[in-house]
């Protein structure tokens, strides 16, 4: 008696199986993942290149602070030496004590020098031009992320860790999610619940 209904429970089991297979239902849950992961892994690359926005950003404001600061220094030491030859060339115009290949000397010196220090304001109005288009896109770049997601990444985490804060319309929460331990469905879900669908 007991085979029979285990049986006839087996068969009840395997039409509703077949029912459920002729439904359809199985073809959109595996559409339904398959939109999953891709939204997952357009999140993952879309991560990878605001990072190596920000690491090109960083490089480019460190490079050219730096240059500044070389040029800056530069051009100090110019207008020193530039002053320098002025005085002289004043003191003996002033003497009449120099020659006039020697006053030529000081003549080129100091065309030589002019001619470097507007050299130096050409170099420093280009890198003037680079900062202020190159850094200007790539932060906007990395806004318009922020503005869609509301979500803040700290990139100086270790490797598998995504920490970040989700700045919602009334509440901050941190993130902090191990990706070692969790499937990349799970992390995908927990992400996109955050994101408002309200537009």
């Amino acid at each position: 008696m007991d085979q029979g209904n285990k049986f006839q429970d087996l068969e009840e089991m395997a039409e509703a199986l077949v029912d459920f297979i002729n439904s359809g239902k199985l073809e959109q849950l595996r559409r339904v993942k398959d939109e999953h992961q891709a939204l997952f892994d357009q999140h993952v690359e879309t991560k990878k290149i605001v990072t190596q926005i920000l690491k090109d950003v960083a490089q480019v404001e460190e490079s050219a602070g730096q240059r500044l600061l070389d040029m800056e220094e530069e051009k100090k030491h110019r207008e020193m030496e530039l002053n320098s030859l002025e005085e002289q060339l004043k003191q003996c115009t002033a003497k009449s004590q120099i020659t006039e290949s020697e006053l030529q000397f000081l003549q080129r010196e100091f065309e030589s020098l002019r001619n470097a220090e507007h050299e130096l304001q050409t170099l420093q109005s280009e890198v003037d031009e680079d900062t202020t288009e190159v850094i200007p896109s790539a932060v906007y770049v990395a806004q318009v992320y922020y503005l869609i997601t509301k979500i803040k990444w700290e990139y100086d985490t270790q490797p598998g860790v995504l920490k970040g804060v989700h700045y919602g319309a009334d509440l901050a929460t941190p993130i902090n999610i191990d990706t070692s331990v969790r499937s990349r469905s799970d992390v995908s879900d927990q992400l996109w619940g955050f994101v408002s669908t309200e537009w």
